[in-house]
């Protein structure tokens, strides 16, 4: 579940949101303007709306079916929490989904068809070329600052009560262009870090690793005294050492995998002295069998199966999707068996991990914009600020009470039909029927969620654990490159990534010495990344001065 900065990697398959292309709408590319009707049952403008809305209308909604739900429920229609969302609005909707994994294809059709629906759920900041206001002007979605103001107050106070993240959702010109999702407490924005096998550890009797070094003796006792014959592995699928956009292991030498800020300059990290260090310790690790010989190709399956086997001992993933799949694995062989967090690695046991994962509160991932030939924005305005107000907050975190969950002491706890299915569907997949906690959408996350998701204590734990970094001295916050920017960037960083690919998998295989780091460093320039630096640089100072 890695997050890199996703306008870099625009030309990547966006698996997020969407839905598909038969979707019956007007193509009528007029600005909408309420509708007469709407005025006698709707409140005035800025007014709090009441639910549910009086309203004889159908909205139509373009959104993909998350990946928990396909293969449990087929559309959205036969979803509870897609079901209930329109009774508590008193909005009625039709929903479309596009094929899994073909969202970006199916709306590129679609708005080539000039035949759009009311809402369209997709990340128009880093997956749409050019980004939001492109989009705005080519006439796909609305610039929202006008309909926030008048229909969508729950979410115009609270954007008014955190201006850092309002700063984030909107663009350098000032336009709001999406119902947002945001991540509600620090505790929701770390998931993710080293893992590796506790009961191992003591039975050799080490300590978890918190050095380089350590880690090395670590990797070497798992190998000759546990026989494992993998010790280190992690996922490279559909990227090499897929996980590592983080900086993991790298960031002990003050660089991660991505661009970064180190004292106020924006620098990119392969580009940097420390990956060619990073380099060298992997190398090192390989050729003495420390990491997976198949790490070019390991999957989610070949982990699985690594860890069942007892072949690997440590990796990186997250507390959820990570420690929460792999622990019943591992159990399965040997009833014993814990996974527990590592901190980020440094070089000298006391210092503070130069980086590591974190999220922006601000998610682009599950925004909902209005598009711009809907005649009907006021009432989308309205079913969409719901998720914002305080009934709305507790339906999208925690669905309907006395179905999915209910009040203990105040505390909004899930029922068994999430945590123990009677269907067998695992806790994600259950909640993914009743909430959109567990995933993304227009509403604000709830740290309540995470604390009964996260249900063991080696993974909330994990989370305390991975958070101790100085990650928020050097992560870049969510700049947007220019329309034109965009292009010229996507083109580069392209280029540049598919070589820092190629020469990362090269140099830790043995195919290429170390030393070839410097000739892959001026193919780099070649390849216009100080223009690149230079395109972040303006964003970065655009951002600065919203």
């Amino acid at each position: 579940m890695t997050k890199r900065r996703k306008h870099l990697v625009s030309a990547l398959v966006i698996t997020t949101m969407m839905s598909s292309l038969a979707v019956a709408c007007s193509s009528n590319t007029t600005k909408p303007a309420p509708n007469a009707s709407d005025n006698k049952t709707n409140p005035a403008p800025g007014k709090a709306t009441t639910y549910p809305i009086q309203t004889d209308k159908t909205l139509t909604y373009w959104g993909e079916l998350t990946g928990n739900i396909v293969g449990v429920k087929s559309a959205h229609a036969d979803v509870p929490f897609f079901q209930d969302w329109q009774k508590k609005t008193g909005v009625k909707l039709k929903f479309t989904a596009p094929p899994t994994n073909q969202a970006k294809e199916a709306l590129n059709v679609m708005l080539a068809s000039g035949d759009l629906p009311d809402m369209i759920e997709y990340d128009f900041l880093g997956a749409f070329p050019g980004g939001p206001e492109k989009a705005i002007k080519d006439g796909y979605i609305l610039k929202l600052n006008d309909i926030i103001d008048k229909y969508a107050p729950n979410l115009k106070k609270y954007l008014k009560d955190n201006p850092n993240i309002d700063k984030m959702v909107k663009t350098d010109n000032g336009s709001y262009y999406a119902f947002p999702f945001i991540r509600g407490d620090a505790a929701l924005q770390v998931y993710q870090g080293p893992i590796i096998r506790k009961d191992w550890l003591d039975e050799l009797g080490l300590p978890v690793p918190e050095t380089i070094d350590d880690w090395y003796t670590t990797l070497k006792a798992f190998k000759e005294k546990k026989g494992a014959a993998a010790p280190f592995s992690v996922v490279s699928v559909p990227r090499p050492f897929n996980e590592f956009n983080n900086g993991h292991f790298m960031e002990a030498y003050g660089v991660t995998r991505d661009f970064y800020l180190d004292n106020g300059t924006i620098k990119f990290g392969p580009a940097e002295k420390g990956y060619k260090d990073f380099l060298a310790l992997f190398h090192k690790w390989y050729s003495e069998g420390l990491i997976d010989k198949n790490i070019a190709t390991v999957d989610t399956k070949a982990m699985d199966a690594n860890f069942g086997s007892g072949a690997t001992g440590a990796t990186i993933g997250n507390a959820g999707g990570g420690i929460g799949r792999w622990q019943p694995i591992v159990e399965a062989k040997d009833p014993k068996a814990k996974l527990v967090a590592a901190p980020y690695p440094v070089l000298k046991k006391g210092d503070t991990p130069f980086y590591g994962q974190k999220d922006h509160p601000f998610s682009s991932g599950g925004m909902v914009t209005i598009t711009a030939n809907s005649k009907n924005a006021e009432l989308a305005a309205r079913l969409l600020d719901y998720g914002y107000s305080d009934e709305g907050h507790m339906f999208f975190n925690f669905g309907t009470e006395g179905v999915s969950y209910k009040m203990e002491n105040g505390y909004p706890k899930y029922t068994d039909q999430l945590m123990k299915n009677p269907d067998k569907l695992s806790p994600s997949q259950a909640m993914s029927l009743y909430i959109r906690a567990n995933y993304s959408g227009p509403f604000v996350q709830d740290k309540r969620y995470i604390e009964q998701y996260l249900a063991l204590p080696t993974q909330r734990d994990a989370v305390a654990i991975w958070q101790k970094t100085d990650v928020d001295k050097h992560k870049l916050p969510p700049i947007t490159p220019t329309p034109e920017e965009s292009s010229e960037m996507a083109k580069i960083m392209n280029d540049v990534n598919t070589l820092v690919d190629e020469m990362t998998l090269k140099i830790i295989l043995g195919t290429e010495p170390v030393d070839n780091f410097d000739k892959y460093m001026e193919k780099m320039k070649t390849l216009k990344l100080d223009r690149a630096l230079q395109i972040e640089k303006a964003a970065l100072d655009r951002y600065n001065k919203r």
